[in-house]
């Protein structure tokens, strides 16, 4: 037999082509094998994700350094990782779209939910990726002021991260579309506590990752996250700034809404 991408030819034998590392197909087209081909393809979702996933949470060094240090098949890259997160975190988003009206949006409990409050949750939504994404290298910039001990670059501080977030966003799916389905009213204060969780492992991670330790490894960490929070307020006060450029938003819409 011969390879249908090269025409090489082929032991009987051959899972793969040897010439160009093409899959040999032997069988027709089903809706099982053209599932598994997709998983295969685009997420590689076999064992190395069961794997990733489970390790992310017990030895996420195992995980994150190894493919720093050059393991890439035991575990899913970071890329098809974050790229499942992202899919999922935009079902997430269809699922809040429609019940955006159930939401309540006044978190201190004054009754004076704003038309602007509204309308950044729906511009939020529509670019929840992007702004997911940006957490990324702000963390990164956060990690490299405080944690320099392993000389890791920018780059390998994002793949970090990546993985940090990605991890993140799949652990708080399954609650998400629970509350979503069920008690929507409430999702904005589960977000909350969704941060929390996010803060939580994010400090797992860098314990675990990092070679300080004792009062050193504390006060990094408190560092770490001070300097996170003043560049995530820093790129949140863009988000209006940006909404008022594009026209999403009026000053009257920062009023309070009449009762």
């Amino acid at each position: 037999m011969t390879c249908k991408n090269c025409n090489s030819r082929l032991r009987t034998d051959f899972l793969y082509c040897p010439a160009c590392g093409g899959k040999v197909i032997r069988n027709r087209i089903t809706l099982k094998n053209l599932w598994t081909d997709i998983l295969d393809r685009y997420f590689n979702l076999d064992n190395t994700f069961i794997n990733t996933f489970v390790h992310l949470f017990t030895k996420p060094e195992a995980v994150i350094e190894g493919y720093l240090h050059g393991l890439r098949r035991k575990y899913l890259n970071p890329i098809s990782y974050i790229g499942i997160a992202l899919t999922l975190s935009g079902l997430i988003v269809v699922m809040m779209t429609k019940s955006l009206d159930s939401m309540s949006f006044d978190f201190l409990e004054t009754e004076a939910q704003t038309v602007y409050q509204e309308k950044l949750m729906s511009f939020i939504s529509d670019y929840q990726a992007i702004i997911f994404i940006i957490y990324i290298p702000l963390m990164a910039i956060s990690g490299w002021l405080c944690f320099d001990e392993k000389k890791y670059n920018f780059a390998e501080r994002t793949i970090i991260f990546t993985y940090t977030l990605a991890h993140y966003s799949l652990l708080i799916f399954i609650p998400s579309v629970v509350i979503l389905l069920f008690s929507p009213e409430i999702y904005m204060s589960f977000s909350m506590v969704g941060i929390l969780v996010m803060l939580i492992y994010t400090a797992f991670v860098i314990v675990r990752i990092s070679n300080s330790n004792g009062i050193a490894l504390i006060a990094r960490l408190l560092l770490f996250f001070m300097i996170f929070g003043i560049l995530y307020l820093l790129s949140s006060i863009l988000i209006p700034i940006i909404m008022i450029l594009l026209g999403e938003i009026s000053p009257e819409d920062l009023l309070p809404s009449p009762k």
